[in-house]
């Protein structure tokens, strides 16, 4: 699978980073080396991944290689999500209309952990407070 032409995308969310190549092929996905129905069990995930292909029309006509670092699982789908839509718009870039128009699979989603702060338990819980 290696040697052939590839498109590639690279999309992250939180904190993973999803490398993705997208070849001509049957539709499947391989994660860090393993089908894609092992790594991500639930079903609203590999619906997230997916959707960019589903949206084009495109499920039979790539199969996908990706590699993930950092983050979960649910970082790795919204990540895994944003590289297959590159390398789709990289393959053809008449579809990045199409990837845009209700909600955009190209844009990064900003939200991120907020980090802990000086004096509290976490990001905004206080210690308890006890008037007496």
């Amino acid at each position: 699978m290696s040697d052939q032409q590839y498109y590639y995308g690279t999309g992250r969310r939180k904190t993973a980073v999803a490398r993705v190549r997208l070849y001509p092929g049957n539709g499947a996905i391989v994660v860090n080396g393993k089908p894609m129905e092992e790594v991500f069990p639930r079903d609203e995930h590999r619906r997230i991944i997916t959707a960019p292909l589903e949206r084009l029309s495109r499920e039979n006509r790539f199969s996908a290689q990706v590699k993930c670092e950092g983050g979960g699982v649910s970082g790795w789908a919204g990540a895994i999500r944003m590289g297959i839509a590159r390398a789709l718009v990289a393959a053809d870039p008449n579809a990045k209309p199409a990837l845009k128009k209700p909600t955009s699979l190209l844009t990064r989603d900003p939200r991120m952990k907020e980090r802990k702060k000086a004096g509290l338990k976490r990001a905004r819980k206080a210690p308890q407070f006890t008037k007496r």
